[in-house]
């Protein structure tokens, strides 16, 4: 038993679809939490005209009735608002009548740092708008949908899962980071920053030290670093360990009447790819977006003559939606394991073989 997660959508179709199987039947979704989730993901300061334009709001097209999941597909739609406007230019079938509206004209100008001229080159495409639509990260709307919808099932087994901004373009405190902000965005210029995702509550023995493919350490930096502009993942103190003797790296283990227990958490609640107990501690690392107002030198793809790159409405940073993001990522992959681990066709299965292992291990949250 497992879960899974299908996404499908560009960022000016008509919409953003998400498929999530594996869920157990009887579980109750609050639906202002998904609305919740989603408004936070469109927030933070630094952020494009764009978020006010799209609103975005979850429908739910399979897989629930009445607010209770029924152990079948859950469909999941987040709609575009502004594909009105890219209607005829984002059209799935060739479209009739005179062009109109936002993206009748090829791009052939690739942006650095971008999958344009890659996925142009891979596909054999001979406009980079086939590239940038689904490499947007405007799809992770509906990831968060999913997202959240993980996190209240994790939530019957008491995990809980957070992410917050650690920093954004060098600045830790909130004063320094809008300046900071301010500054690039009257430079016309991008930041990057760093966040982290705490997940309190998870057992002892999720994942595997058996297959590399099922370490949870493994999965969960992938969960992370599959999100568009992440290119660092840790675990824990991750490369300060490098730094470290072992005698200095590693948690020490006790044990008193409530079960085993340690004083320091370097490992971040992973070790040898299983949860240990200990809270989960991920960080990520996102660089700066790649779509400038004052555009870096790239090459023109229908003439092959030096140009500037594509200049497209865009964030001067993400990074507060991408600690809401990055929490969807690790709740949806913690969610799995448990799914693999605790199985159950139902909710009160589920919970209930939960309840029996963390009785049978004597172990209880701290």
């Amino acid at each position: 038993m497992t879960l899974s997660l299908v996404t499908a959508g560009e960022s000016h179709g008509p919409a953003l679809v998400a498929i999530l199987g594996g869920l157990p039947a009887g579980l109750k979704l609050d639906q202002e939490q998904i609305r919740a989730d989603l408004r936070r993901r469109q927030q933070g300061y630094g952020r494009s005209p764009r978020q006010q334009i799209e609103q975005d709001e979850l429908e739910v097209l399979a897989g629930l009735r009445q607010g209770k999941t029924l152990g079948t597909p859950l469909a999941l739609v987040v709609g575009n608002r502004d594909h009105k406007h890219w209607a005829w230019g984002m059209s799935p079938w060739p479209p009739e009548g005179e062009p109109e509206g936002k993206g009748t004209t090829p791009v052939t100008l690739p942006r650095p740092g971008h999958a344009d001229l890659a996925g142009l080159l891979k596909h054999d495409f001979d406009d980079v708008r086939d590239v940038l639509e689904r490499a947007s990260a405007r799809h992770t709307a509906v990831f968060v949908a999913a997202g959240s919808v993980a996190r209240q099932l994790l939530r019957e087994i008491g995990i809980e899962v957070s992410g917050s901004v650690l920093e954004i373009g060098g600045a830790t405190d909130e004063e320094a980071m809008h300046a900071a902000i301010d500054k690039a965005r009257a430079e016309q210029d991008t930041l990057g920053g760093i966040v982290e995702v705490r997940a309190q509550g998870v057992p002892p023995g999720l994942g595997s030290y058996a297959d590399k493919a099922e370490r949870l350490d493994g999965r969960l930096a992938q969960a992370l670093a599959g999100i568009q502009a992440v290119k660092g993942v840790e675990t824990g103190e991750g490369f300060a360990l490098a730094r470290l003797p072992g005698s200095q790296a590693h948690d020490e283990i006790f044990k008193d009447e409530r079960g085993y227990y340690r004083e320091t958490n370097r490992a971040g609640g992973v070790e040898g790819g299983l949860s240990n107990g200990e809270e989960i501690v991920l960080r990520a690392a996102m660089k700066p977006i790649p779509t400038l107002m004052k555009p870096l030198r790239s090459v023109d793809i229908s003439s092959g003559e030096s140009a500037e790159a594509l200049v497209e409405r865009s964030d001067t940073t993400a990074v507060e939606a991408l600690a809401v993001i990055a929490e969807a990522a690790v709740a949806f992959e913690l969610a799995k394991a448990a799914r693999e681990k605790f199985g159950g066709d139902a909710l009160i299965d589920f919970v209930a073989s939960y309840r029996a292992y963390v009785e049978r291990i004597d172990w209880s949250p701290r």
